[in-house]
């Protein structure tokens, strides 16, 4: 039988969080910014598995986690397409999933963004060129970020969708100018 006092001394098996808090929070406060200017105080996000092997919804989830809690930043996810500002696509399209995605991107409202996240779905991965995958989301709309990785961390994910804000009010004052 294990000691508890030894559970308690020896060396922990999970190690220290290679991420900050107070990177994720300059991330956050720039990116709840850039939200507050281009989409009015909130953005909603759609995930669309198009065919992953989870490992990149495994970090997506992980946004919502009380660590990086997204919502404080003014991102929310959402069920319907039709709430959505932006479709964020995991996973090499397969050909069985290319109708249902082309129907949800159909639904979303003008603008409309998208973000392939991962190497699946930004180039179909491991899987491109097999016999069952269309290839990466571009195959299938216009993808505006990717954000390689296998998978991206919160991090980079959260990174990356400053970096959609940032050329979303770009293009915004480009067309008021």
């Amino acid at each position: 039988m294990v000691n508890a006092l030894t559970c308690l001394i020896r060396k922990k098996v999970t190690g220290d969080s290679p991420v900050t808090d107070e990177e994720v929070e300059a991330i956050g406060r720039e990116l709840r910014c850039s939200i507050d200017k281009v989409f009015g105080h909130s953005l909603a996000i759609r995930e669309l598995d198009t065919g992953s092997d989870n490992a990149t919804e495994i970090e997506i989830n992980a946004l919502n986690n009380p660590f990086y809690d997204v919502e404080r930043f003014g991102i929310s996810f959402v069920a319907s397409p039709r709430h959505a500002d932006v479709l964020l696509v995991t996973g090499a399209v397969t050909h069985n999933m290319a109708l249902a995605a082309r129907k949800t991107y159909e639904a979303m409202p003008a603008p409309r963004f998208v973000i392939a996240v991962g190497d699946d779905a930004c180039t179909g991965g491991i899987y491109a060129g097999t016999y069952a995958v269309l290839g990466g989301a571009d195959k299938l709309f216009p993808v505006d970020l990717k954000i390689p990785g296998n998978p991206p961390s919160p991090k980079e994910i959260l990174a990356g969708l400053l970096a959609l804000m940032k050329r979303a009010e770009a293009d915004r004052n480009r067309r008021f100018f």
